[in-house]
């Protein structure tokens, strides 16, 4: 746990609260959970998983009660649990797939975290799904030079993103900050 709660923390940290930017297609977010994801994960096991504030439906203002205890909790099961993030050994490396996956989503974070490991010698399919291979490669990597393809990769996913989208330059300097965090 010891890895997830330092991750964790960071991921708040550049989530920040609650915001509902009109350019950001994830809707109403806090702590950096969206309103988008929540309701693209349904309704998992019969409960109403995530009506926050108990009204029986989930809405912004799911978003707006939700506690960061909640945040830490879904973190924990549908990202760094599901994700298997306990398996990679260096504490910065695992922080900082994570947040990748957290703000880009996890496949393609795993795609960039698979580039940047090519990129420090080892030979590794790009799909996107962290398994043994990928995790035996990222924990042979060296680590201070596997962080540094990891922020370039994010970096220009970050370019490439606005490239496409011009409309998100508006969160350019936030994510590069991110990038190289």
């Amino acid at each position: 746990m010891t890895n997830f709660n330092h991750a964790v923390q960071v991921v708040l940290k550049h989530e920040g609260g609650f915001v509902h930017h009109k350019k950001d297609p994830g809707g109403a977010t806090n702590f950096g959970i969206s309103l988008r994801w929540l309701n693209s994960q349904g309704d998992l096991d019969g409960l109403d998983d995530f009506d926050f504030d108990g009204d029986g439906d989930v809405d912004a203002d799911d978003i707006k009660t939700m506690s960061e205890a909640d945040a830490r909790d879904l973190y924990h099961r549908y990202w760094w649990t599901k994700h298997n993030y306990h398996l990679l050994l260096d504490r910065d490396i695992s922080t900082k797939i994570f947040d990748m996956a957290v703000n880009m989503g996890a496949r393609q974070a795993h795609k960039l975290a698979q580039r940047a490991v090519r990129a420090c010698g080892q030979l590794l399919k790009d799909d996107g799904l962290l398994g043994p291979k990928s995790f035996k490669a990222i924990n042979a990597c060296n680590d201070d030079v596997l962080l540094g393809a990891l922020r370039v990769e994010c970096k220009c996913f970050y370019k490439s993103l606005i490239k496409n989208k011009p409309d998100f330059a508006v969160f350019e300097a936030g994510w590069l900050a991110r990038a190289y965090s």
